[in-house]
């Protein structure tokens, strides 16, 4: 008898080079035009100072959040309104040590709930977080460019993708 297993998912994905601060803007302006992004859950990998906040800031000003935007790195956890009511988690992973935290937190009962999820350095909660429906990974060449890698891992993140074209 064969043992179960989940579903396969086939992922897609897509590389891009972003030369300078507008690329991130156009990808960040074309994800809030899809209708795909509302409760999704994007994740986003790359070493310090790859642009992974300056892409969460673009996509939240693109989404209609307005005035002063904090990383959330002290916090872990911001969250946003857009003006159509949409709730909006920005997570920072990166000082996340115990997983216990998780838990206490709260952060289980969010992402199981409504609104767009974002989180950078998801590898520190691994084990943790669902399935990113996109995941996003930025990296600094050293030509001051940036190599983008986008890759859908669920049919939302697949719509995510399609819309980003």
């Amino acid at each position: 008898m064969a043992a179960d297993h989940p579903p396969i998912v086939e992922t897609q994905g897509v590389t891009r080079r972003w030369r300078t601060e507008e690329d991130t803007d156009t990808l960040a302006r074309a994800l809030a035009r899809s209708s795909a992004l509302r409760d999704a859950f994007v994740s986003l990998e790359g070493e310090l100072g790859a642009g992974k906040t300056t892409f969460v800031r673009h996509l939240l000003r693109a989404l209609g959040i307005g005035g002063r935007i904090k990383s959330p790195t002290y916090a872990v956890v911001e969250p946003h309104e857009a003006p159509d009511g949409l709730a909006i988690y920005h997570f920072d992973f990166y000082r996340f040590s115990d997983p216990r935290e998780w838990e206490d937190a709260g952060f289980r009962d969010i992402f199981a709930g409504p609104g767009l999820k974002l989180a950078e350095w998801p590898q520190n909660v691994a084990g943790h977080l669902p399935l990113a429906d996109l995941a996003i990974k930025i990296e600094a060449m050293t030509d001051d460019t940036r190599t983008v890698t986008l890759q859908a891992h669920t049919a939302r993140g697949s719509r995510l993708l399609a819309d980003a074209a």
